[in-house]
């Protein structure tokens, strides 16, 4: 279970990392921000790329795959507290259904480990 807990916590900081980092590079060229944007939108997608590193899971392919699920349910978070939209029922149907696909990737993962 601290397996779980800890990947999960892992990729919850790198999918924060990562739309940041995305929405930066956004800012700067469809919102018509400064280039400056580039300097903390590197910095946060180099940070997600080391994070994503941590997830304690044997292959990165599958350490992928399970991710997905969390940037999901992130990414509609971001659309909600920073972008003032609320997200759609199918919006959360969906990031539900991708949790659940997150969650037997990395329960199997965990299971054929021990």
């Amino acid at each position: 279970m601290t397996t779980l807990v800890w990947t999960t916590g892992v990729y919850v900081l790198a999918a924060l990392a990562e739309i940041a980092g995305c929405f930066a590079f956004w800012t700067w060229l469809r919102a018509n921000g400064s280039i400056l944007w580039l300097i903390p939108g590197l910095a946060s997608l180099v940070l997600f790329a080391f994070l994503l590193t941590r997830a304690d899971v044997a292959f990165a392919g599958r350490a992928y795959a399970a991710y997905g699920g969390i940037y999901i349910g992130a990414s509609l978070v971001w659309l909600w507290v920073i972008e003032g939209q609320v997200p759609t029922r199918w919006d959360i149907v969906g990031a539900v259904v991708c949790a659940i696909g997150m969650g037997i990737i990395l329960a199997g993962s965990i299971a054929e480990s021990q």
